[in-house]
């Protein structure tokens, strides 16, 4: 019987971390897997957070945006944004050769993961985040129009038209404000962070043998309290 760790990722499609995080994380799911002889699985459930709640409708243009936000100038801003897009070359999350153009809202994509992962599955809902942060940050796709998400809902294989009735209906809403709240009532500032087993904190895109070795011990612990409780 294997060992299942699971893993609450608290994240944004807007944060180009986060992409990086999911990147690194699948990784080291594999590695553990392999390390394991498959006998540490990870089930991965996404959970909101949102960097610009406060965004209006089109958003606003990156580079101004950060600069402004942080207090930096848009030389330091192109800065970092370079060693974002570095970082993600090592980890194999393809970032668009120009970058990202706007900073949008991405409460919309929280609702539709939120229906992915409540009425299909985490698995679905984990390939409709990456999706919609292929569209966010490979293609740059425009993430305020329906049509931009409910691509993503195609690509990830999921129901175009009941997404479109989540959209519309506002369907999910009050879930997915209820889980940014519990989240930060929990102590989570900054994203991504991973919540392992629920006892576990790991913060941000960490290096794949640093969240690997977090998992399995998490299963290692999981093990032991096992253990204690049988005797």
């Amino acid at each position: 019987m294997s060992d299942v760790v699971r893993v609450d990722m608290v994240s944004d499609v807007a944060c180009p971390w986060c992409a990086i995080g999911l990147t690194t994380l699948e990784k080291a799911m594999a590695i553990t897997e392999k390390m394991s002889h498959g006998q540490i699985t990870v089930s991965v459930h996404l959970q909101p957070f949102e960097l610009n709640p406060d965004m209006p409708s089109g958003g606003e243009e990156v580079i101004g945006y950060l600069a402004n936000k942080y207090g930096i100038s848009a030389q330091q801003v192109r800065i970092n944004q370079q060693r974002i897009y570095d970082r993600a070359a090592e980890v194999g999350f393809d970032f668009h050769p120009e970058g990202r153009k706007h900073v949008y809202n991405t409460f919309n994509c929280h609702r539709l993961i939120h229906w992915a992962q409540t009425e299909q599955s985490p698995e679905s809902a984990l390939m409709l985040k990456k999706a919609l942060l292929a569209a966010y940050f490979t293609t740059v796709e425009n993430m305020d129009e329906p049509d931009t998400l409910l691509a993503a809902v195609a690509q990830a294989q999921l129901d175009t038209e009941r997404a479109r009735e989540v959209l519309l209906n506002g369907e999910y809403e009050q879930a997915v404000r209820a889980a940014q709240t519990r989240y930060k009532m929990l102590g989570i500032q900054g994203v991504p962070a991973f919540i392992l087993n629920n006892k576990f904190l790991v913060e941000g895109a960490q290096p794949v043998e640093h969240l690997a070795a977090a998992i399995q011990q998490a299963a290692k612990r999981a093990r032991e309290d096992e253990s204690s409780e049988s005797l």
